[in-house]
């Protein structure tokens, strides 16, 4: 089992700045990517981003592409979000997500573990 713990969340106005984070405990796997997913009221969960357990390869949602960038240190098992130029449609609850064995899964079914999110909110 893998226990995620998502971290960051937060009242922004647009335009700022956040960076969200998510420690990994529990059983690692070889191969794991990491994903940050959301899901704003109303609407259904959407991929964000994803990342290789080497970190070498990411891969990101094109309405976030060019502002959010995805990060790991493999060795503190721990990934973050950084999230630059928010828009008011950024607002959702944020949930990480882990699919071990695979080397960068960029779909919900790929995933097995997910955290319990953690919610942003931008004002404008």
């Amino acid at each position: 089992q893998v226990q995620l713990v998502e971290s960051g969340g937060g009242l922004v106005q647009a335009g700022g700045s956040l960076r969200l984070s998510c420690a990994a405990s529990g059983r690692t796997f070889s191969s794991q990517s990491m994903g940050w997913f959301r899901q704003a009221p109303g609407k259904e969960r959407e991929f964000v981003a994803a990342i290789s357990w080497s970190g070498g390869s990411t891969y990101y949602a094109d309405s976030v592409k060019g502002r959010f960038t995805i990060v790991r240190d493999s060795a503190k098992n721990t990934v973050w979000l950084q999230m630059r130029s928010l828009k008011p449609e950024d607002t959702a609850v944020y949930y990480c997500a882990a699919a071990p064995h695979i080397k960068l899964a960029t779909t919900q079914n790929e995933y097995t573990y997910w955290g319990q999110g953690t919610q942003v909110t931008v004002s404008s």
